[in-house]
């Protein structure tokens, strides 16, 4: 995996290419080593990645949101309209890190 730390969030990237084996690993280092920090999950490598292989990330996705930290996945191969509203999905990390920034003022504001 690939681990890029910034000021208030970190970004994870698959360096394997194997979507399925990321998945799991994610499911399991998320709460132990990213616990309390937001996560930016780049997925732009996967050039074909489907609806249903985005979907796999629901359960990580609830986990990390449950602890009130950001979790956004960074991809541009599934049409927006079809993505369940439970995940945040941006096409650019720079639209990543702006999720990041305005969730992190909503907790700062109470919401």
């Amino acid at each position: 995996m690939k681990i890029k730390n910034k000021d208030n969030y970190v970004i994870l990237a698959d360096e394997y290419d194997d979507i399925n084996d990321f998945v799991s690993f994610l499911e399991y280092q998320i709460p132990v080593k990213f616990k309390g920090q937001n996560v930016v999950l780049n997925l732009l490598d996967y050039k074909a990645l489907t609806l249903d292989q985005l979907i796999m990330f629901m359960k990580v996705n609830t986990k990390h949101r449950a602890t009130k930290q950001s979790f956004v996945i960074v991809t541009n191969t599934v049409n927006p309209d079809e993505i369940p509203v439970e995940l945040v999905v941006v096409p650019t990390l720079q639209e990543g890190e702006d999720v990041v920034e305005m969730e992190e003022i909503e907790r700062d504001l109470g919401f």
